[in-house]
C-alpha cells in the first residue's frame, strides 16, 4: 500500500445500514452522517454507501471501510452471500484495508466469515445485551494505545452493549460497568489486518460527546496508518 500521507486525503467508505441491514432501533443514516461529519473533519475524502454490499464490493483504493450496519439474518432469516461484496471486502482486508466497526456492526456482516475474524469479537443473541441507554462513563484501561493515549474516559450518552464474546487475540482499551462488572467497550486487533470496534454509537446523541469524536478520529488513523 502507498503510505497514507504520500496522499493529499485518505479515503473511507461507510457502510450504512439500509434494506437488510436496517432495524427499527438504530438510526444508521443519521449516525453515518455524524460519523462522516467527524471524519472529514480530520482530513478524510469520505463516501456514505446506503447500500452495503456495493460499498463491500467497490473498495480498491479505499483505505478504511467503516461498517455502521445491522443483522441482515433479523430480516431474512439467514445467509444470503452476495458473492461480489464477499470477494471485495476478502481481498481489501488480505491487502491491509483498515477496519473500523461501530456499535451493531458487532452482529452484522454475518454473511461474511472474514469481517467477523478480522474484528476479534460480537454480539451474540441471547447472551449479550445492554442496560437502558443513559449517560454512561467509558474507562481508558490501557492508555499505551496511540487511540487512547492521553484520554482518561469517554462521558457519552449511549447504549453500552454487554456481555460481547471479544476474542482472546483483542486488545481492550476501554471497558465500561454494569452492577461492577467490566465489560469490554472499545477494542482492536492487528491481524490479519488494523481493525477498531467501538460498541458505541447507538444514535445521534452519542455523537454529541468530543471524546467519541476524538476516538473515532484516532481510530480511523490508526487503523488505515494515516
Amino acid at each position: 500500500m502507498v503510505p497514507m500521507d504520500h496522499r493529499e486525503r485518505p479515503r473511507v467508505v461507510i457502510a450504512t445500514g439500509t434494506g437488510r441491514y436496517a432495524d427499527p432501533w438504530h438510526p444508521y443514516p443519521a449516525t453515518s452522517a455524524r460519523i462522516a461529519e467527524i471524519l472529514r473533519a480530520d482530513g478524510w475524502d469520505v463516501v456514505v454507501d446506503a447500500d452495503v454490499d456495493h460499498a463491500l464490493a467497490r473498495l480498491d483504493g479505499v483505505d478504511l471501510l467503516v461498517v455502521n450496519a445491522g443483522d441482515p439474518w433479523r430480516n431474512d432469516g439467514g445467509p444470503h452471500v452476495d458473492p461480489v461484496a464477499s470477494a471485495g471486502l476478502t481481498a481489501a482486508i488480505a491487502r491491509g484495508i483498515g477496519l473500523v466497526g461501530i456499535h451493531a456492526a458487532l452482529s452484522s456482516l454475518r454473511d461474511h466469515p472474514s469481517w467477523r475474524e478480522a474484528i476479534g469479537g460480537e454480539w451474540v443473541p441471547a447472551v449479550s445485551w445492554h442496560p437502558p441507554i443513559g449517560d454512561a462513563r467509558v474507562r481508558v484501561v490501557d492508555a499505551d494505545h496511540a487511540i487512547t493515549d492521553g484520554m482518561p474516559h469517554l462521558d457519552v450518552f449511549d447504549e453500552r452493549y454487554s456481555d460481547l464474546v471479544v476474542d482472546a487475540g483483542a486488545r481492550v482499551l476501554a471497558v465500561h460497568d454494569v452492577d461492577g462488572a467490566e465489560h469490554p467497550a472499545v477494542w482492536v486487533r492487528e491481524q490479519p489486518t488494523r481493525a477498531v470496534v467501538s460498541s458505541l454509537g447507538h444514535d445521534e446523541r452519542a455523537y454529541d460527546s468530543p471524546e467519541l469524536a476524538a476516538l473515532l478520529q484516532r481510530a480511523a488513523r490508526w487503523a488505515a496508518r494515516v
